[in-house]
């Protein structure tokens, strides 16, 4: 069935906001979104939502599209993983060197493209990998080099395979090396890359590692990183409205603090300030006020929620007592 589309003239005036638009990073998405106060109802099959409380326009896309339409100015802001961002970046460099050696590369043609990062969602980790049958002869990278290799994600993949065949070969001369061809054959797979190898498709895949379950069933193993990612926000280098980028940016920084950390507050006598404070420093440093009682002091310091367990039980060692943990539910930091 076609996708329902909104009248253009609805999204006049708004800044428009990319966000995935199913997959692993969807929930997460949205729940970082309702704590920044972005009130929004999507209607059935419409990939386009309009915020109710702001003049912005949520756009539901897939996530390996973002970095492009933000890239190109098309949006000004969007949610992403840092591995699609840096497959389109490998795309915009081939695509790049593809037009230099034909004479066309113009770099001051048009506005500012390309995207940035505004920051770490820390959310959705994961690791794009080399992965091997497990049971095969590969151990490392190179020793796929001339093999066929299956991947959603072409243009990592090649730079990857680019970058140990020039080892091999030992060319060092940048001209040499952008005018070769690939001899490792790069297949393009839009879905169950694991299946691959199995299948005969694929020597070895290229592919997303979260836990590690669905490789080990498909009877893969890693034998190499290509890139380390998480969700990031970004913006493109040429918004349409940055001073309400700034502010969308400043309330996601607010919810992704409160949710990494918490509020401890604690009594202790003035004597053992100093230790305690070391125990908890604070984002910036601790709050103390002096209590009724004489050589007492009261502490507020924002904890990492990872950390709190272990830094109750110093506390308690140093002389800390009545040691409360309260929930932020959100805030605003540098």
């Amino acid at each position: 069935m076609a996708q329902e589309l909104m009248p253009l003239g609805s999204l006049e005036g708004r800044l428009l906001f990319a966000v995935p638009k199913k997959g692993r990073l969807l929930q997460a998405a949205l729940n970082i979104l309702e704590g920044a106060d972005i009130q929004f109802k999507r209607e059935n099959r419409l990939d386009i939502a309009l915020v109710k409380n702001l003049p912005i326009a949520l756009v539901f896309l897939p996530a390996a599209d973002i970095p492009t339409f933000v890239g190109e100015g098309r949006v000004d802001l969007g949610i992403t993983g840092y591995d699609q961002v840096q497959e389109h970046d490998a795309g915009t460099r081939a695509l790049a060197r593809a037009r230099r050696m034909s004479n066309e590369w113009d770099p001051n043609r048009g506005k500012p493209h390309g995207c940035e990062t505004v920051l770490d969602l820390g959310f959705g980790a994961c690791r794009l990998q080399v992965q091997v049958p497990a049971k095969g002869e590969y151990a490392e990278g190179k020793d796929l080099i001339g093999k066929n290799i299956g991947t959603s994600f072409v243009h990592l993949a090649h730079e990857y395979f680019t970058r140990l065949e020039l080892e091999q070969e030992g060319i060092t001369d940048p001209v040499r090396a952008e005018g070769r061809k690939l001899r490792t054959k790069i297949i393009e797979l839009s879905g169950s890359v694991e299946a691959a190898c199995a299948l005969g498709v694929a020597d070895g895949i290229v592919d997303l590692v979260e836990s590690g379950e669905t490789m080990k069933a498909a009877g893969l193993k890693a034998i190499d990183t290509v890139v380390e990612t998480s969700a990031i926000l970004i913006k493109s280098k040429a918004p349409s409205n940055p001073s309400l980028v700034e502010l969308i940016a400043s309330r996601i920084r607010g919810v992704i603090t409160a949710q990494r950390f918490v509020l401890c507050q604690y009594n202790v006598p003035r004597a053992k300030l100093a230790e305690a404070t070391r125990v908890t420093p604070g984002k910036r440093a601790a709050t103390v006020t002096a209590l009724d009682e004489e050589g007492w002091v009261a502490v507020s310091a924002m904890v990492e929620t990872k950390r709190i367990a272990p830094v109750m039980d110093e506390l308690v060692q140093v002389g800390a007592t009545d040691i409360l943990v309260l929930d932020i539910h959100n805030t605003r930091s540098s």
